[in-house]
């Protein structure tokens, strides 16, 4: 079989347990594979689905020749490598959690991969973080903007906005030496 052509992949990445650390680790981890990143701010937000510490999102970008499968390894062995265990439940803490959202414009179930991730259009930690670095980035399927998504997201879920649920805020954060995320912003 070919190598796969060049794609843009879109990641989220989250940790509940030791946030800044594992964040950075699989920042580091990403740069030593795939070269320069593309980065939104990072944003913390209450845990879903279980009681539980905040966690700490972002989303990133890069180009790869890889194939889902072969992401989903080295993701799988960037998590692992954390400390990240798939034995316990399916929502509680992670001290990392890497998903592919995207892999150019494929849609569909590859390499046992569902694409474009769900969870996109499920939650803001993810979306919102996704519409900064691809906001102008059309979904595979619903062929709408990141951005324009991001806003009706936003209008559809006000109230939950609002009242705690699917809040998220950005967060100081520094990564080699560099500022990559504050509250200021």
């Amino acid at each position: 079989m070919s190598k796969p052509c060049q794609q843009r992949v879109y990641l989220s990445i989250g940790s509940n347990v030791e946030r800044e650390r594992h964040v950075q680790a699989a920042l580091d981890a990403l740069t030593q594979e795939f070269g320069g990143l593309l980065l939104s701010r990072v944003y913390e937000s209450k845990s879903l689905g279980f009681a539980g510490d905040n966690f700490y999102n972002l989303a990133v970008g890069f180009d790869s020749n890889q194939s889902v499968g072969e992401l989903a390894d080295i993701m799988h062995v960037i998590e692992e490598d954390n400390g990240r265990r798939r034995n316990g439940v399916k929502f509680g803490p992670r001290t990392l959690d890497i998903d592919i959202l995207t892999w150019g414009n494929y849609h569909g179930v590859i390499d046992g991969v569902a694409l474009p991730r769900d969870e996109i259009l499920k939650n803001a930690f993810v979306l919102l973080p996704l519409a900064e670095i691809a906001g102008k980035e059309k979904h595979p399927i619903l062929q709408q903007s990141y951005q324009e998504l991001a806003a009706q997201f936003a209008v559809k879920f006000s109230t939950q906005l609002d009242n705690g649920e699917q809040k998220l805020w950005a967060v100081d954060f520094i990564w080699q030496g560099r500022q990559i995320s504050s509250t200021n912003e």
